[in-house]
């Protein structure tokens, strides 16, 4: 038995991203919204928005997320993914309600990835 492929268990590393990274294709997927938590360290988390319209003004947006959910955040450029949202905390459900609240995106076309 080869125990050399076996990724799965208790040890192996969480990567939020895995869904994303099948290539060029699944990372933008037909203008879906994709809110993920990200561990960091401890009980510390970031969560993430990525799949937003580009004609948005993401730093506007990320502007309204600080001031209503009383955390910090960020718009980070990523290669593969393009801009991404970043949010102090576990954000996501209130991050799903403001998007379907504010008429940024459809409740059918939000997806929330995470624990």
């Amino acid at each position: 038995m080869n125990f050399d492929s076996i990724e799965t268990g208790i040890n192996a590393p969480f990567d939020p991203f895995a869904d994303a990274s099948r290539g060029e294709d699944a990372a933008v997927t037909k203008n879906i919204v994709h809110i993920r938590l990200q561990q960091r360290n401890g009980r510390k988390c970031l969560t993430t928005i990525q799949g937003l319209d580009t004609k948005l003004d993401l730093n506007k947006i990320t502007k309204a997320f600080k001031k209503e959910f009383c955390c910090n955040g960020c718009v980070v450029d990523d290669t593969e993914l393009g801009r991404v949202i970043q949010l102090q905390g576990d954000q996501r459900d209130k991050v799903k309600k403001f998007l379907v609240q504010e008429k940024l995106a459809e409740k059918d076309l939000i997806k929330v990835h995470g624990i």
